[in-house]
Parts: C-alpha cells; sequence; structure tokens
C-alpha cells in the first residue's frame, strides 16, 4: 500500500525469524529462483534510476538559485523522500532478493518496514499539497509572494509530520511491522485479522491513499476549470496551453493509481480475503509498481517542469554562461500579467498586441470600434513560472 513501498502480504522466510504464522504460509507465499532473479533485477533499476533522477534534482536545486521558489520546495521534498526509499530501504530488499530470504534480521525488518511506510506517505502527501498549491496560485485573488516560504515551509512540515501519526502507530500496538509477501520485505501486517490490525490498515488506505487522491483530483479539477474559463477566448496559445495542462493532469492522476492502486487492492484482498487468496506473484507485482514512483516522480513533476528542464539541459552542457543567459532570458519572456475575473486573478504570459498595442493611424481620432472593447487574448500559466 502507499506507506510502505512493499509487496503486499504475507510473512518472511528468512532463517531465525519467522512470524507466529510464518511455516505455515511459506509454502503459499514463495518464489522460484528464477522469480528472486528477475525481482532483484527490477529492484536493482527501480533503486539506480530512482537514486539518479532524485540526486540530480536535488543537485539542480541546490545549484541553480533561480529554482529555489516556494513550489519548487515541495519538489524537493519529494525528490528527498523518494531517494531516502532507494537509498535506505530499496537495498535491502534487493539483497534478499538475491538470496531469497531476509537477511538483517527482526529489529531491521521492523524499521525497513518503518522507513518505507514513512517515506511512501511523506511523498504522497507531498504531492497532494502540490496539486493544492497550484491550484491555489493559479486562483488566487492576489499575485502572490515568491520569496515568501512560510506557507509551502508549512506544507512540508505537514508532510513529515501527517507521515509520523500514521507510521509510529505500530511501535505502540495498534498493528505492527513485520514480514510480507515471498520472504523478502517487510511492512505492516497484513494478515493479522484482529480488529486492532484491521481497524488500523482500513485507517492507512482512507487517510493515506484516498484522502491524498481525492485531493489531487480536486485541485486539478479545479485548475482545469479555470484553465478553460481563460481559454475560453478561443485563442490557439490558449487552446495549446489547456490540451498541455490536461494532458499534464491525465498523466499525474493515472500514473498515481498505477503506482499505488494495485498495492492498495492487494492489501486489501490479503486483510480481509481467504489465507492463500494472494499469492507470491499477486504481492510481488503490485509491490514493484509502487516502487517505480520513485523513478516516476521526478521524470513528471521536476524534469517535465520548464525551470528544472532548462537548468538540466544547461548543465549537461556544462555552459555557465548559458546558463544565467537562459534562465535570465527565459524568466523575462514570461513575466507575468494580471487578468481579473469573476473574483480571480489569472497569471497570463503572453497578450495579442493587435489589440493592446496603441494605434499610430489616423483612427486615433475616429471613435473606438467594438473590437478595442474586447479582452486581449491571454494564455493561462502558474504564478510561479515553469510550475507545469
Amino acid at each position: 500500500m502507499v506507506w510502505s513501498n512493499g509487496s503486499a502480504s504475507g510473512c518472511c522466510g528468512s532463517p531465525g525469524y519467522v512470524s507466529d504464522t510464518g511455516a505455515a504460509r511459506d509454502s503459499q507465499l514463495s518464489l522460484s529462483p528464477t522469480g528472486h532473479s528477475v525481482v532483484a533485477a527490477c529492484l536493482g533499476l527501480i533503486s539506480t534510476f530512482g537514486f539518479v533522477n532524485n540526486l540530480l534534482a536535488l543537485v539542480l536545486f541546490g545549484r541553480h538559485k533561480a529554482l529555489r521558489s516556494p513550489i519548487n520546495l515541495l519538489l524537493i521534498n519529494i525528490s528527498l523522500s523518494d531517494m531516502l526509499v532507494c537509498a535506505l530501504a530499496t537495498p535491502f530488499s534487493l539483497a534478499a532478493s538475491t538470496r531469497g530470504r531476509w537477511l538483517a534480521g527482526r529489529t531491521a525488518c521492523v524499521w525497513y518496514g518503518f522507513a518505507n511506510s514513512l517515506f511512501g506517505i511523506v511523498s504522497l502527501i507531498s504531492l497532494a499539497v502540490l496539486s493544492y498549491e497550484r491550484y491555489c496560485t493559479m486562483t488566487c485573488p492576489a499575485e502572490p509572494d515568491v520569496t515568501n516560504y512560510r506557507k509551502v515551509a508549512l506544507g512540508v512540515v505537514l508532510s513529515w509530520v501527517y507521515s509520523l501519526i500514521w507510521t509510529l502507530p505500530p511501535f505502540f500496538g495498534w498493528s505492527r511491522y513485520g514480514p510480507e509477501g515471498p520472504g523478502t520485505t517487510c511492512s505492516v501486517d497484513w494478515t493479522a485479522k484482529t480488529a486492532n490490525n484491521i481497524s488500523y490498515i482500513i485507517c492507512l488506505f482512507i487517510f493515506c491513499l484516498i484522502l491524498p487522491f481525492l485531493v489531487i483530483v480536486y485541485s486539478y479539477g479545479k485548475l482545469l476549470h479555470a484553465i478553460r474559463q481563460v481559454s475560453g477566448l478561443k485563442t490557439s496559445t490558449g487552446r495549446k496551453r489547456e490540451h498541455r495542462v490536461l494532458l499534464m493532469v491525465i498523466t499525474m492522476v493515472v500514473c498515481y493509481l498505477l503506482c499505488w492502486l494495485p498495492y492498495g487492492i492487494m492489501a486489501l484482498l490479503a486483510t480481509f480475503g481467504a489465507p492463500g487468496l494472494v499469492t507470491a506473484e499477486a504481492s510481488i507485482v503490485p509491490s514493484l509498481l509502487a516502487k517505480t514512483s520513485t523513478v516516476i516522480n521526478p521524470v513528471i513533476y521536476v524534469f517535465m517542469n520548464k525551470q528544472f528542464n532548462r537548468c538540466l539541459r544547461s548543465l549537461l552542457k556544462c555552459d555557465a554562461t548559458q546558463q544565467g543567459s537562459i534562465l535570465k532570458s527565459w524568466s523575462k519572456a514570461n513575466k507575468p500579467m494580471r487578468r481579473t475575473d469573476n473574483n480571480l486573478t489569472f497569471m497570463a504570459a503572453s497578450v495579442d498586441h493587435r489589440s493592446a498595442a496603441p494605434s499610430t493611424s489616423k483612427s486615433n481620432k475616429e471613435p473606438p470600434s467594438t473590437d478595442s472593447a474586447k479582452p486581449p487574448a491571454l494564455s493561462l500559466v502558474a504564478h510561479y513560472n515553469g510550475s507545469f
């Protein structure tokens, strides 16, 4: 599920660490040596690309001062949590997959489950906060102060505190962390049928998967509605921007569901289904899909961001002079202007000069035509350059 970046159910098969019903379930939840090798190869790719992608995002943020806007701080928080998963958690499951069993002992298993849960929820709550912040930025009644980090910093702190609220209870008796799947990862105990454990899993599903998803859908839905209001001017620029934002929103929502929904479903099946319903293969595939979020998130939210993309290209060219000139010219070309409509303030990046530029012909002496009363053609962008 969303809180563990692991697989979906089961027990650990490592010597010296078998849960209460582990021996009875080892035969049901086991992979062949070939299966473990395939999982290890997948984990190796995910860990490598996830770590490199997120580290590169952090390097760009630290190297380019122009990227240090408040909203980009949320992107960095997502990259940081995803990179920590790749660096501190995935190597343990990778090593276990190469041997077909958990290698690090009981205490490490518990902390592995906790760390995966903590970083996974931080990433998802940050995605929800990011979507809501983008919506507020686009529709706020006044131009925001791009030097004010207080609101976004509060969102970052909230993501970590919220995650701790839901990942610490297993240490105090509300459910527990333990082995899962084919015996190579650890997470929340999905298989215990006690009221204590079931209530915890239901709360996790609602507050750590469904709630962030609803926030994302609501925020981007309202954002698209606002964009369509401005695109009602029927300019080609407005239509292109609307289609581009729509594609980005669909990509974000689909990737969110693709990464996390299968894992959530498998966790619920393991919790409420009959024993043995979730096989080893059925549990490990959602696990790998959940872990791919560490690779997909920086691609969608960072490298498809105009600011980061330009800085990345200049970094790869290793031309410091070009880096400064590109950022400067890009910022000037996208200097925002305000347009207020129905108590909503939108930021515009372009104006139809045919209607906005003053006329120097004889028509200055004539009464203005009806066309001059039409609003200039505007294209919608985020208050913070490069939000999409």
